[in-house]
C-alpha cells in the first residue's frame, strides 16, 4: 500500500512538472531571439542594458517613433502552437523611464499581440488576437510587473478583452476573420509582440525611453494534473497518521 501510494505520488509530481515547463528571458543570455522597433529619424535603438537594475540586464529602447514594441518571431519557446496548453500566463517587466508626446509626458497602452502570418488575405499581413496588459506610465516609479492569462486555449470565442485583426471594416476597425477563431490563431503563432500599437488605433510621433525584462510564458497546469498531485499528497498524509496512531 505504501510503495502504491508514493508511486502515485512521483507520477503526480513528473506529469505536472513536464506540463508547467516556464521560460523566461532575463537577459542576461542575450537578447534570446527578442528585439525592439528601429527609430525612424536614425537616432537611438534598442540594446541590451545592464545599468538598470531589476536583477538582470534589460532590453532598453530608446527611440522617436508612433509607437513602440518588443517581439521575438525565432524564440520556440514563445514562438509555438499554444494549443498543446490548457491555459498559459505572459509576463513581462518594465520600466517606463519617459513617453514623451507634444511636450508633455503621457501614456500608452501596452498589449500582447499573437500573430499568425500564414494567413495573409484581406491585404492585411497576418491575422492576430491580442489585450491590453498594462500602461507604460513614467510616473510610476521603478520596475512594474505585468502579465495577462489566457485560461482555455481552445476557446473558439474571443475571450473578455481580447480583439482581434486580419481584417476591418469600412471604417478602419479591425476585427477577427469569419474563418478564423481564436484558438486556431494561437495554434500557429508566428510571432508574439508586446507593443503600444494598439489595432484600430493611430498615433502620433512620440519619444519612448522604456527597458523591458524578465518576458516569460508560465503554463497553467491542468485541473486534472492538480487533482492528481492534491490526491497523492492527501494519500501520504493519511497514511502517515495512520502510522502515528499505530
Amino acid at each position: 500500500m505504501k510503495k502504491t501510494l508514493t508511486m502515485l505520488l512521483l507520477a503526480a509530481l513528473q506529469v505536472t512538472a513536464v506540463a508547467a515547463p516556464d521560460s523566461t528571458v532575463t537577459f542576461g543570455q542575450g537578447a534570446e531571439g527578442w528585439q525592439g522597433l528601429q527609430p525612424m529619424d536614425g537616432n537611438g535603438g534598442t540594446s541590451i542594458d545592464t545599468s538598470l537594475g531589476n536583477g538582470a540586464p534589460a532590453l532598453h529602447t530608446q527611440i522617436e517613433h508612433f509607437g513602440a514594441t518588443w517581439s521575438t518571431t525565432t524564440n520556440t519557446n514563445f514562438v509555438r502552437d499554444y494549443t498543446q496548453m490548457q491555459g498559459v500566463t505572459f509576463g513581462i517587466d518594465v520600466l517606463a523611464n519617459s513617453v514623451w508626446f507634444f511636450n508633455r509626458e503621457v501614456t500608452r497602452d501596452l498589449v500582447i499581440e499573437l500573430r499568425d502570418y500564414d494567413n495573409q488575405a484581406n491585404g492585411l499581413p497576418y491575422t492576430s488576437v491580442w489585450t491590453k496588459v498594462g500602461t507604460l506610465d513614467a510616473s510610476k516609479a521603478g520596475w512594474q510587473h505585468l502579465s495577462v492569462t489566457i485560461a482555455d486555449t481552445s476557446a473558439l470565442g474571443l475571450p473578455a478583452g481580447w480583439g482581434g485583426y486580419g481584417n476591418e471594416d469600412a471604417q478602419g476597425n479591425p476585427y477577427l476573420p469569419s474563418d478564423r477563431t481564436f484558438a486556431s490563431v494561437l495554434a500557429g503563432v508566428d510571432e508574439v509582440a508586446f507593443t503600444t500599437f494598439v489595432p484600430g488605433f493611430a498615433f502620433g510621433f512620440t519619444y519612448f525611453d522604456v527597458a523591458v525584462d524578465n518576458i516569460s510564458i508560465s503554463p497553467v497546469p491542468e485541473p486534472a494534473q492538480g487533482g492528481m498531485l492534491l490526491a497523492g499528497l492527501a494519500a501520504m498524509a493519511a497514511l502517515a497518521r495512520r502510522r502515528a496512531r499505530r
